[in-house]
């Protein structure tokens, strides 16, 4: 089995204080904790520089291995001394979606034993009931996020824009930010802009900026995530005989063809005229027929004529 130096893991001399292996941890923690680090094999090494705390930072467990002496070579095979407690049961701990590590190494345990932790805990301090030592001393590895919500048109959903969002954190005189949407966004989307939430009080990344932007109700469309709907008021003879109408969408008038014998609540639907995207939305279109007023008599006239010539009775299918 390897033999860890944990002075050496520290970079401290067999006769440091205690003093000396805190702010050697502090150091060593900041520099290869994976949220901030980008050293090479930095998740190992942190894992490495936990388990070397872990040790020297208890006065039990750093007497216990400095009195096996001159069998801790640096880089001799070690065998365990007479009692060692090694045993192959091993944890996970939990680190968010980080991912899994396994416990301190078998070195570790050939000599305190399984479960002689002392409570350091996942060294990442997630989702644990103690909280680590990065978060005892330094905090959160990265500054706040901040949210924020900025209400826009519809037109501007579609099209993209840039809007000026103001920002106001504790401590700190309100901030204007001028922020680019982009086309496509939907209602409720949370736009994330990296690096500009609070500052990390300990010079790691700073936090994000999320946005939460709401699209206001539109006077003629409505919106169902990229999709948009319509309601068309048409002329009973274009139902009844179709017609070629203009019909508005976000990106400008089209033509629609309307199929003869058309009925109220009749929908069509003009493929990609929703909001823009890798997969574009649609707009829908559900007809709605309208009557023309039946002002003066000359229309009283023509509408007693169209009831005499069709015999229609719009009722006809609710009949017993």
């Amino acid at each position: 089995m390897e033999y860890r130096d944990y002075y050496k893991t520290l970079g401290i001399s067999q006769d440091a204080s205690d003093d000396d292996i805190k702010k050697a941890y502090r150091r060593l923690a900041r520099r290869y904790h994976p949220d901030v680090s980008e050293e090479p094999n930095a998740e190992a090494q942190f894992k490495r520089v936990a388990e070397a705390y872990e040790v020297l930072k208890d006065p039990e467990k750093r007497k216990l291995y400095d009195q096996l002496g001159e069998n801790w070579q640096s880089g001799q095979d070690f065998t365990p001394p007479p009692g060692g407690q090694r045993t192959k049961s091993r944890q996970t701990y939990s680190a968010g979606t980080e991912g899994n590590f396994e416990d301190f190494s078998d070195f570790f345990e050939s000599i305190f034993g399984h479960g002689a932790r002392g409570g350091f805990n996942d060294p990442f301090g997630r989702d644990q009931r103690q909280t680590s030592e990065w978060d005892r001393h330094y905090g959160p590895s990265h500054g706040r996020d901040i949210n924020a919500e900025l209400t826009i048109e519809l037109e501007d959903a579609f099209a993209g824009s840039t809007k000026t969002v103001t920002l106001s954190t504790t401590g700190q005189a309100p901030r204007e930010l001028r922020v680019k949407i982009p086309a496509g966004v939907t209602d409720g989307q949370k736009i994330r802009l990296k690096g500009l939430g609070e500052s990390s009080p300990n010079g790691a990344d700073d936090g994000d900026l999320l946005i939460k932007v709401n699209i206001k109700p539109h006077r003629h469309f409505q919106l169902d995530g990229k999709n948009i709907h319509l309601t068309l008021p048409i002329a009973p003879w274009e139902a009844a005989l179709g017609a070629t109408v203009a019909v508005p969408t976000l990106g400008g008038k089209v033509e629609l063809n309307i199929p003869a014998e058309s009925q109220s609540q009749k929908r069509l639907r003009l493929k990609g005229r929703g909001l823009p995207g890798k997969k574009p939305g649609d707009q829908y279109i559900s007809l709605l027929i309208v009557n023309p007023p039946a002002k003066g008599e000359e229309a009283k006239s023509l509408f007693r004529s169209m009831e005499k010539a069709l015999e229609f009775d719009p009722r006809a299918n609710l009949s017993g």
